[in-house]
């Protein structure tokens, strides 16, 4: 799809806008109204270069507007006002921001002066805090906007290049859509055009270099929401594997195994779950060579489930709903999402991306409760129940990639459970690890972010739900603790390799709707882990 936002940053102090209407007057009639965007705090304090540029007149309207709105300047919240004479611009937005600590009176009591007491001051904004600002700005300004934001907030931020790169990636996120389907769309050019905003910031080199890697993330967010949005009629195993080989355009190595080759290999388990599918399934490796020569030997690698319609096999689903299945590759995207992340802004780092692609349909080769399989690690597992597929796709991709490359660490992905959303709802992802210091990692990450992890348990006792009186292990553990069991079920094909399993299947799709995704597949994971790894592993 066409890009339909173009962004640039321009110099605060050297800003000047068009007078409202000069744009038609050199004949682009078409183009909407002039936008001006400020940021106000809680006491509707503005920043100083905010005041300078719309003056006394301006500011004296805002405070006029707020009180018969009752705007106070709470965050996101907005104010919208038909700019003044004055000013050259046609709308004036005015949107709360994060604002500096300040104090209030305390009513004294009789016989004693007037005191003032400070106001616990909030805590600093995060990144996620300006991405989400920028959503939000996104979201009042519409498709087809030209505008004008004034990033000069009332609370400066730490890092403001950082700060204004992130709220770009906001209005990037905000601004996507999947309607390549739709052949009836909106006749309304401010709808259908692309939506130009021009960013003033005091240093806008710094916020350009910023800006290049947050674009990077933003397009791998955007593959990966439009990846999870694809019908399974198009995005079945072989075209996923298509389009994931595709990246090798960014310098990317893509390798697709087939059946053949996965059969040579032992991944029973992968095999069994598409063998009842006229789909064949596919394994994707990708790797990044970021590092460079004298980087660390050890990859990292990362693991996505992609079922790409998941009917729940013989044992399978209730009609009501079924249709979200094809979503059930939420974490393969992410994967690619992220391979193409890092790519594309040259992390240096040395990145391994491995996907299971197949399709669990019913049908007289699909394999039936209580067969029992061998998956690559020669361990043998009884199928309990034929929707509980995920982790036998993930069980042989995770030995395959410790097998084969060694890696510091893996980090699985998964639209898994459903108990995970009794547990945790659609905020979190649930957190599994064997080891400390990555799981810390990634809670810090996902803070920074605001793709949230909470982490749940692994232990010896939940393992004992999962064994088998005929094979190895069963492929689940009964009703009680669901996404522990399957957490511990994967635990047996990481070979004691530190690993994590995300279990997203809460929020990798159908998401609620936030301020940077209207999206029904929200790309979860891609953000979450570009940060962990510019964090903590880029040389």
């Amino acid at each position: 799809m066409p890009p339909s936002l173009k962004i640039q940053f321009a110099p605060l102090g050297k800003l000047a806008l068009a007078a409202p209407g000069a744009s038609a007057a050199a004949g682009d009639s078409a183009k909407a109204a002039q936008t001006l965007v400020i940021f106000a705090g809680p006491d509707l304090k503005l920043g100083a270069a905010t005041l300078k540029l719309i003056g006394a007149e301006a500011e004296a309207l805002i405070r006029r507007g707020a009180a018969t709105a009752k705007f106070r300047g709470k965050v996101s919240s907005a104010l919208d006002l038909i700019a003044p004479a004055g000013l050259a611009a046609d709308r004036l937005l005015v949107i709360g921001a994060p604002g500096e600590e300040t104090a209030e009176p305390k009513t004294p009591e009789a016989g004693k002066p007037e005191t003032v007491v400070p106001i616990k001051p909030a805590a600093p904004p995060t990144l996620a805090d300006y991405a989400n600002l920028g959503g939000v700005v996104g979201g009042k300004l519409g498709r087809g906007a030209a505008a004008t934001v004034v990033f000069d907030l009332p609370r400066a931020p730490e890092n403001a290049a950082a700060a204004a790169a992130e709220f770009a990636l906001g209005l990037q996120l905000r601004d996507y859509r999947f309607d390549r389907y739709k052949t009836k769309k909106k006749d309304d050019a401010d709808e259908n055009g692309a939506s130009e905003i021009v960013i003033a910031v005091a240093d806008p080199e710094a916020a350009r270099e910023k800006a290049a890697g947050s674009e990077a993330v933003a397009a791998g967010v955007i593959t990966a929401r439009s990846l999870v949005n694809e019908p399974a009629n198009i995005l079945f195993p072989e075209e996923f594997a298509a389009r994931a080989k595709e990246l090798e355009k960014l310098g990317v190595e893509v390798e697709i195994l087939d059946e053949t080759a996965m059969q040579a290999l032992g991944m029973g388990a992968l095999l069994g779950v598409g063998q009842g599918s006229s789909r064949q399934s596919r394994v994707v490796v990708m790797r990044w060579r970021g590092a460079g020569e004298g980087g660390d030997s050890k990859p990292i690698a990362f693991v996505g489930k992609g079922v790409t319609f998941d009917t729940g096999g013989i044992s399978i689903k209730p009609a009501a709903g079924m249709e979200d299945m094809k979503g059930d590759m939420a974490g393969a995207a992410c994967v690619v999402g992220l391979i193409e992340a890092l790519a594309a802004r040259k992390a240096k780092v040395d990145v391994i991306g491995a996907i299971g692609l197949v399709e669990n349909m019913p049908g007289p080769d699909a394999q039936r409760p209580g067969d029992i399989v061998k998956s690559m690690s020669g361990q043998t597992i009884e199928i309990i129940n034929t929707d509980a597929e995920g982790r036998l796709v993930l069980g042989d991709v995770l030995w395959y990639v410790q097998d084969r490359f060694k890696p510091k660490f893996m980090i699985d992905l998964a639209t898994l459970t459903g108990a995970v959303l009794v547990a945790l709802g659609q905020e979190h992802a649930g957190l599994f690890t064997n080891d400390d210091d990555l799981g810390e990692k990634l809670l810090a990450a996902g803070k920074a972010t605001g793709e949230k992890l909470w982490r749940l348990p692994l232990a010896p006792a939940y393992d004992k739900m999962i064994d088998s009186k005929f094979a190895d292990m069963k492929n689940t553990g009964g009703r009680h603790a669901g996404s522990i069991t399957a957490a511990q079920f994967l635990q047996r094909f990481v070979n004691g390799t530190p690993w994590a399993h995300l279990d997203i299947a809460g929020t990798g799709m159908s998401s609620p709707s936030s301020d940077v995704n209207q999206s029904w597949g929200s790309g979860f994971g891609v953000r979450l882990l570009d940060r962990l790894v510019s964090d903590n592993y880029e040389g």
